[in-house]
Order: C-alpha cells, then structure tokens, then sequence
C-alpha cells in the first residue's frame, strides 16, 4: 500500500505547489505581496529486507520569500523620507510667500522704501507731500509684516489640521494592524498558513511608516507588535489610539487619547516632519519675522515719543496700548519698562516760560502701574491725565502744550545758578545735545570780576567730575558770544560780575525716557502694536502727517530726529544678532532658502536608495511571471507522471489479483 502512499503524496504536492504559483501569479502586480514558495522534503524512508524503500514526499510548508532586515530599513528610510519631504514642501511654500529680493512687493522692498521716504522727510521735514510719503511707505511696509505674519499663523494652523487628519490615519492603520495580529495569531496556532494575512498587514506597516518612524518587534505566531515614540500602539491584537495635542509651552506632538502627555520629539515620517515644522522651524522664522518686526517698532517709537512734527507740541495725547490699569509695569510682557524717568516739557504759551518736570517710574515687583503714572503726571502745573479705557490720556491746561523734547532749557533753571557778584549775568543756553547718555555739565568760575575784561575761566565738568573744556570769558570774550562745549550744546553770558567759585549747571538729555513706559504705553509713538501680526502706523500719525517727529530742537525746525530714524536702517541692533534690519531680513530669507536646498538634496538622496532598497526587495520577493510559468509546467508534468504512475500500480494490483 505505501505504493498508493508515494502516489497520493506526489499528486498532492504538485497540486499544492501549482496552487502557491497561481496564488503568486494573481499577486504579481498586488502592492506589498511577497513571494511565496512551497518547501517539500523526502517522506519517511521504510526498509524491507536489505532495501530502503522511499516514502514518496512531505509539504512542510509555504515559505514568503523575503528579507527581514531588507524590510526594516526600507520602512526605516521610506519614514525619513516622508519626514524630509514634508518639510521640503513646506520650505517650498514659505520661500514662494517671502518672495525675491527683486520683487517690488516684498518686505524687503518696503522696509528699502520706507526707510527712503524718510530720508527724503529729513530733507524736507515741513513739507506735507513727504510726511504723507512716510506714511503710506510705513502702511506698506507694516502691511507686508501683516501679510507674513498672517501666513505662518494659518500655516501652523494648517499644519496642526494635517497632523490631526494623519493621526487619524495612524489609528485606522493600527486598529488594522491590531486586528491583524490576530486574526494570524488563530489560524497559525491552529497550523493554517497565514502569509497573505501577513503580507497584508506589512503593507499596512509600510503606510504606517510613512506617517510616522516605527518600530516593530517580532512575537509567537506571527504577531507584531508596534511602538513609535516610546508609545506602544500595537501590542498583540490591542491598539492604542493617538492624539495630536500642545504642551503647557505651546509645543505640539503626540500621546495616547485622554493621557495629556504629548510627545514632541518624534523622529520620522510625515507627522515627524510636521511637529518638526510647528514646534522648530516655523516657530524659529515666525519667532525672527516677529523680532524684526517689534525691534523695527522699538526702535522706531524709542526716537519718536521724543520729538515733534511740524504740529509742533501738544495740547492732548492718548496712548494706544490697552495695560490693565492697576497691573504693574514690572509684569508687562510684550514691552519693556525699566525703573527709570520721564521727563515733560511743559510750556506756558502766554508767558513764553518753558519747565521741564521728572516723573520717575518704579518697574519692580509692587512698583508703579499704569494708574499711579497718571496720578503722578495730574499732579503738575500745566498737564493732566487720566486713564480712559486703559489708556493714558495727557490733557494741557488752558494757554499750556507739553511734550517730550530733549531740547536743553534755554537758561539755567535758578536752583541751578550759584552767582554771588554785584551785578548777575544771564546765560542762555542752545543747540541739540548729542551725547550718548543723560549728564549735567557744571560750570565753575575761577577768578573775580566782569565778564569779557578781568581775568575769568569757566571750568566745565560732566556728572562723573570730569573737566570737559575750559573757556576765557575774560579779557578777549566778547560778551554774548556762544561758547561751543563740543557735543552740540553751546552757552553764551551777558555783562556782569561774578566771584571766584561762582557756578552754574544745566542738565543735557539723549533720552527723556530712560524707563520705556511711553512706548510702552503707546504715547506719541509712530508704529502701534508689539509685533509681525499687529504693526500699524499709529492712528494719530495716519489722520495727522505733521505729527511725525522729524524736530527735537527747542525751535522745533531742525531735522535732527528725522536723521535719527533714518539711521535707523544702517544701525547694528543687538535684539537683531548685532544686525541691521536689512541684513536680518535678508539672512532669515537666505537661512530659507539654504534650508530648502539641504532637504531637498535629501529628499533626492532618499529616493535613490529607498529605489535601490526597492530592486532588491524586487529581486528576493516579487514575482516573476515567466519563471513562475516555467515552475508550473514542472509541476503540471509532475502530476502527470504522478497520475500514470497510479494508473501503473492500480493496473498491477489488478493483474496480480486476477492471478490469484
């Protein structure tokens, strides 16, 4: 009977191995279907007498021909890939936003023309065609900060949406992978064959990677298991699923639902690539367009609150910034305010007579707010204020302006003046100051007697002590003449005496706000708002051109503080990496773009060996239909020959019975 036994096995394994050719066949052109083979083995071998007699052949299974390691470095590449080209694309995108130096519409442009138009202001400083030059040249410009601005927020939203749509992808394709597991788990335990099961589930593990960098660890019965961050998303047939979500500092990633810790730093795939965009680079050029953009203001209001237009001083200002009236300046966030002063010309228009009045500002924890500023600033002669819904509001008296000029006073204020002669003289004091920092020069007399004929010097020192300059204004003064101290202010003295020791003292200002608190608060500045999304000209420049500050003389026609801001433009700003503006601009752009090439190289690079990675695969697991035909004619002749072989035996078992 082991005759029949060798027929029946040879029958059965041609059939079953013309079944696995048909099965690869049909699967020629499936994605992810590897190539399967039938391993048989010589059957148990039984000996009669001297002879071994075969025992026909064994199945021992079907094999998928394929490379684990192969595998695992092309998912491996095939998710950084997803990642880079993620990345390249949006790159792509921001660089197309940011546009072409050349292109007459570009920030870069508009910061060229509006830096432009104020020189030509500073040359014209009275002239209403320039100053409403100014102002459309700042609307442009601070419109294309807008515009950028505006497009990273709905980029970042946009990226926020794409991750949540491919996280739920993710839990589709482990809900998957999950049921997978076990639906091959059963059939091998019962010692069914599951390879198109697995092949299936390791093209759901091919989509899976590239949204995200996976790692998969192999377990009893064909199970896989799946982690990705350190998240186990697959374990046997359980899934986790996932959620995107921020961080209590705003960056975005990943965690298991309702478990409310995400994780940022996931590596990989095109959710990689995306909480790479959010929370890196998108964050890093939107966080540099906004400094440039709030140094811009800065730096702008920091010479503007000081000067006047050609409107001259005021007679009412209103700040623009909305504090919380009784929050303290110590916790202001988007401005800056230090423990400093303020310090308000105030003129009286009847008499002529100019005071300058200190209001100092306390910025640490407990310090001043923005309602003790106001009660603080009520409480001289000339001015008022207020706040009206939670602005500053400065209000002149009746027959009085007031504004932040830092125009030296026109004579000593008489605290200052220390004269002990018969008959005083009078000092008139002039011109800009153009030192660096607030300072008060004192002027000492040596020797005794009448200006422009006894011996007579005055001795100047600054506020550190230090003698600046010494002048005769003795024998050889001619009286009234002005007297240069060399940083742009000059004095001159009428006829009369004075006593050795004899002295006087005025006080110079490079800044009439050394804490910051009127930009802050918005009073008489150009630009309102703190950054990229909100810079405007400020309301009362748009509906008044001739309030820009160009003057910060006391005759209010120079155009000293025009030249300032458009220094500006080639100014080295530290908030700015010790760049100009212009050079801040154009390095964010040049950063862009560089960062551009390198992904995209990669990507280049990628595709190439994920191609070669690819052929490989192709030539250990894909189907070749003309070697498989050529295995089935093999098999088909096998069972041919097998078939004769049993007509043979039946044929002899018949004869020999019919001997009997």
């Amino acid at each position: 009977m082991s005759n029949y036994h060798i027929g029946l096995s040879g029958l059965d394994a041609a059939q079953k191995a013309i079944d696995v050719i048909a099965n690869n066949i049909s699967n020629a052109a499936t994605e992810g279907y590897h190539l399967q083979r039938i391993e048989m083995a010589p059957a148990y071998s039984a000996q009669t007498g001297g002879v071994l007699l075969g025992g026909g052949v064994d199945i021992n299974g079907v094999t998928r021909m394929i490379d684990d390691l192969l595998e695992q470095e092309i998912l491996r590449q095939r998710s950084v890939l997803e990642y880079v080209s993620q990345k390249a694309v949006t790159l792509a995108t921001i660089e197309t936003t940011f546009g072409e130096f050349s292109s007459g519409t570009c920030l870069n442009a508009a910061m060229d023309e509006f830096f432009n138009a104020l020189n030509e202001l500073s040359a014209h400083s009275g002239d209403i065609i320039w100053q409403s030059q100014v102002v459309l040249a700042a609307e442009a410009m601070a419109n294309q900060f807008r515009i950028l601005g505006d497009f990273f927020t709905n980029l970042e939203d946009q990226i926020r949406l794409t991750a949540e749509s491919s996280i739920e992808q993710v839990n589709t394709l482990i809900g998957q992978i999950a049921e997978l597991n076990g639906q091959i788990a059963r059939m091998e335990i019962a010692g069914t064959n599951a390879n198109n099961l697995r092949d299936q589930r390791d093209q759901y593990l091919t989509e899976l990677s590239e949204f995200i960098n996976i790692q998969t660890q192999s377990r009893e019965y064909g199970v896989i298991d799946v982690d990705a961050g350190g998240i186990h998303m697959v374990t046997s047939s359980s899934a986790v699923e996932l959620e995107v979500g921020f961080n209590e500092n705003g960056s975005m990633g990943i965690g298991a639902v309702d478990a409310y810790n995400y994780i940022t730093n996931v590596q990989g795939g095109q959710i990689g690539g995306l909480l790479s965009l959010k929370n890196n680079t998108l964050a890093e050029i939107h966080g540099d367009l906004d400094d440039l953009a709030s140094t811009i203001i800065q730096q702008i209001n920091q010479c503007h609150v000081q000067g006047v237009g050609s409107d001259g001083s005021f007679t009412e200002l209103t700040g623009w910034a909305v504090p919380d009236a009784d929050g303290e300046f110590a916790d202001y966030t988007n401005q800056s305010v230090t423990d400093g002063s303020v310090f308000i010309r105030i003129i009286n228009t009847s008499t002529g007579e100019i005071t300058r009045e200190e209001i100092t500002v306390d910025a640490n924890t407990g310090g001043d707010t923005l309602n003790t500023l106001a009660v603080a600033i009520d409480a001289l002669d000339g001015v008022g204020a207020s706040v009206i819904s939670s602005k500053l509001h400065i209000v002149a008296d009746t027959n009085y302006k007031f504004d932040f000029l830092p125009a030296v006073l026109p004579s000593p204020k008489a605290a200052d003046i220390n004269f002990n002669g018969l008959s005083d003289p009078t000092v008139a004091v002039s011109g800009i100051y153009t030192g660096s920092s607030n300072d008060t020069f004192t002027f000492t007399v040596t020797g005794t007697g009448g200006i422009g004929n006894d011996p007579l010097t005055l001795t100047v020192t600054n506020g550190d002590g230090q003698t600046v300059t010494t002048f005769n204004i003795g024998s050889g003064y001619a009286v009234g003449d002005e007297l240069d101290l060399g940083n742009g202010l000059k004095i001159s003295l009428s006829i009369g005496d004075l006593v050795d020791g004899d002295s006087f003292s005025i006080d110079a200002f490079a800044n009439t706000d050394t804490s910051g608190v009127l930009v802050a608060l918005g009073i008489n500045t150009f630009f309102s708002g703190s950054g990229v999304s909100d810079i405007a000209v400020s309301s009362d420049i748009s509906a008044s051109p001739g309030r820009i500050a160009t003057a910060l003389g006391a005759e209010m026609t120079d155009n000293t503080n025009a030249q300032r801001l458009v220094e500006l433009k080639d100014q080295s700003i530290s908030a700015l990496n010790s760049m100009t503006p212009g050079e801040f601009y154009r390095g964010l752009v040049t950063d862009i773009g560089q960062q551009l090439m390198i992904e995209q190289k990669r990507q280049d690079g990628l595709e190439g060996i994920i191609q070669n990675l690819s052929n490989r695969q192709g030539e250990i697991s894909g189907v070749d239909i003309n070697e498989q035909a050529a295995q089935m004619l093999v098999f088909e002749q096998m069972f041919q020959a097998m078939a004769k072989y049993m007509n043979t035996v039946q044929s002899s078992f018949e004869s020999l019975m019919e001997m009997v």
